[in-house]
């Protein structure tokens, strides 16, 4: 065996060992983001082996949405830093819903502890968000002028931290309040892109009624981040290309927007199971022709 093999031509051997090593790098491919927010009952039960399912699915990058107590899923930031790079996951951006002014500093110094670089804001902060049961409708107690000074001030020292502010919608931001104004537009035009930008939920935006693009064109570059996530014929959630959303006219005003990063996410899987809904979005994303 060992004679026969020593017979093939060396530029042969290499030439396969050099295509199958090329096929080795394609499968593991890494792109993309991944919200943690979608597997979060997996996150409460196996942090580390969700992870891995994570990067096994092809993920590079992560979004928390999960710190408690000055805590990552039960970790301290610098122990769920040290778990992440095992995993050869990036942290990226953290959703923190419970920052107030007075707990920032903390929460800042825990996110840069982490090794995050992004700080979101997912809902108005300081109990201001508000659900709506009887109407199943989100929205918010406090006037937009308060909440462009809150998220100035936050803004100003994330940045004494070496992090940046993000504030991120959901559709009530995009429709006219009472006073016939629409809150996203006035944040957007009242707090200083030096300290406040935005994450754009793309489902989010059209259940809204509204276009990502029309918004990209009016505010350009304030849309540093995206959260990827379908729609069905029901206005449901659904994994990326199980749904009627635009990516690809989205995608190719990637600049316009100013997006640095993007992340999947999905609130509810409805009949898949998270883990294997992540693995569809991760595929269609590659096809649509995210990177």
């Amino acid at each position: 065996m060992k004679k026969s093999f020593l017979k093939f031509p060396l530029k042969l051997i290499l030439a396969v060992l050099v295509l199958g090593s090329s096929f080795s790098a394609i499968a593991q491919e890494k792109l993309g983001g991944l919200a943690l927010y979608t597997v979060r009952d997996a996150m409460g039960k196996d942090a580390k082996g969700t992870l891995q399912a994570v990067a096994d699915a092809g993920y590079k990058n992560i979004e928390a949405a999960g710190y408690e107590n000055g805590t990552y899923y039960s970790m301290s930031p610098t122990a769920f830093k040290a778990m992440l790079k095992e995993l050869k996951l990036k942290p990226m951006s953290t959703h923190q819903s419970s920052i107030t002014l007075d707990k920032a500093d903390v929460m800042f110094a825990d996110a840069k502890a982490a090794g995050f670089k992004y700080f979101v804001v997912p809902v108005p902060p300081m109990g201001y968000f508000k659900y709506y049961q009887e109407t199943q409708s989100m929205g918010m107690t406090c006037s937009n002028e308060e909440l462009a000074t809150i998220l100035t001030t936050l803004g100003k020292k994330a940045k004494t931290y070496g992090l940046k502010l993000l504030y991120h919608n959901h559709d009530f931001e995009f429709k006219k309040d009472k006073d016939g104004i629409v809150p996203i537009e006035y944040l957007l035009e009242n707090t200083d892109p030096k300290y406040v930008n935005f994450q754009m939920d793309l489902f989010w935006v059209t259940k809204a009624g509204a276009d990502p693009v029309d918004y990209f064109n009016k505010y350009p570059k304030r849309f540093k981040s995206w959260h990827v996530k379908d729609m069905d014929d029901e206005g449901r959630f659904a994994p990326v290309g199980n749904g009627n959303i635009d990516f690809e006219k989205i995608l190719a005003n990637k600049k316009l927007s100013g997006m640095k990063y993007y992340m999947v996410e999905q609130d509810r899987t409805f009949n898949m199971e998270p883990l294997e809904a992540i693995k569809v979005s991760r595929k269609a994303l590659k096809q649509i022709g995210f990177k």
